[in-house]
């Protein structure tokens, strides 16, 4: 397994610098001026040439990747804001944290929510309560983060007054957003657990149990679950990604402090350096989580060999 993890993570490294290229590009190619986003319109053009020139922006472009990727290879520094003059590094180690809880946080509702009801949806296939997880599924997925997310707020938060209506600092603070952003990964979770559970009590092994005189559940739980688990484990691993990534919109509309807000206000403001460092984050995080889907396969399944 060892040299399984050397190699993909060695295979991380070109795709890094690949996504390090195209989020380069993408932001000096991007209609703007970094001088006058970074010191302001007022100044006249004598020191707008000085700026530019001690800012290192009328060198060619891959003279300043180089430049760029050196600071992160040596250094870990990915620069210094436009907006806040902090340092790019800093902020995100200190926002990091609010969105890693918040994701983990929105895997445990949707892993807990979508197991529960995929499962049950299997066993009572083409039940009431079958039909009624499944439509709840569907409907969970049409609709709108923000939409849900202002809802839960106006209800359980306004109304109700029973938590927060934004911010963080406490774990009240982290119940609507996260119960916003994993109803989605939930509904995806329930729909996959549930075809996966079908295909698997049609193996011969399982007709084998049931003719034993086992009791259905026992059946499921002690047998077909853990072999149905590996493609829900592959996909809940794709979406935990994407939310480490993604959880833009549930940040702005709870105010929470973490990357995805972050990503917004910096995009707004042409913050480049926080925006390059961002994009290359999210795909290392991705990288990484894929990476820990593929060793969990082993886990699962004993007989799962890595060559």
């Amino acid at each position: 397994m060892f040299s399984f993890i050397l190699r993909r993570t060695a295979g991380m490294v070109p795709m890094l610098i690949v996504v390090s290229i195209i989020s380069f590009l993408f932001v000096h190619l991007t209609p703007g001026d970094p001088i006058r986003v970074l010191y302001g319109n007022e100044i006249d053009a004598d020191t707008y040439q000085k700026l530019k020139e001690k800012e290192g922006f009328n060198d060619p472009l891959y003279l300043q990747y180089t430049r760029y990727v050196g600071k992160i290879v040596t250094q870990g520094d990915f620069g210094i804001s436009y907006r806040t003059k902090s340092n790019v590094s800093d902020e995100i180690l200190r926002r990091f944290s609010y969105t890693l809880f918040l994701t983990l946080a929105s895997m445990v509702w949707a892993v807990v929510i979508g197991l529960v009801v995929g499962i049950l949806s299997a066993v009572k296939r083409n039940s009431l309560l079958d039909r009624l997880g499944m439509v709840s599924a569907i409907t969970a997925l049409s609709i709108p983060e923000f939409w849900f997310g202002l809802m839960l707020m106006q209800i359980f938060a306004v109304q109700l007054g029973w938590f927060p209506t934004s911010g963080s600092g406490t774990f009240s603070h982290l119940i609507l957003p996260s119960l916003t952003l994993g109803l989605g990964v939930a509904a995806i979770i329930a729909r996959f657990t549930r075809s996966s559970i079908l295909e698997v009590l049609r193996e011969d092994y399982v007709r084998t149990a049931r003719a034993k005189g086992q009791n259905q559940w026992v059946i499921v739980l002690t047998h077909v679950l853990r072999s149905a688990l590996i493609p829900v484990v592959t996909m809940t691993g794709l979406q935990f990604g994407f939310l480490l990534g993604g959880a833009v919109v549930v940040e702005q509309v709870f105010a929470w402090p973490g990357l995805g807000s972050y990503l917004i206000d910096s995009i707004l403001t042409r913050d480049y350096p926080v925006i390059q460092a961002l994009i290359l984050l999210f795909s290392v995080q991705f990288l990484v989580v894929n990476l820990l889907v593929d060793v969990s396969y082993g886990l699962l399944n004993p007989q799962i060999r890595y060559e």
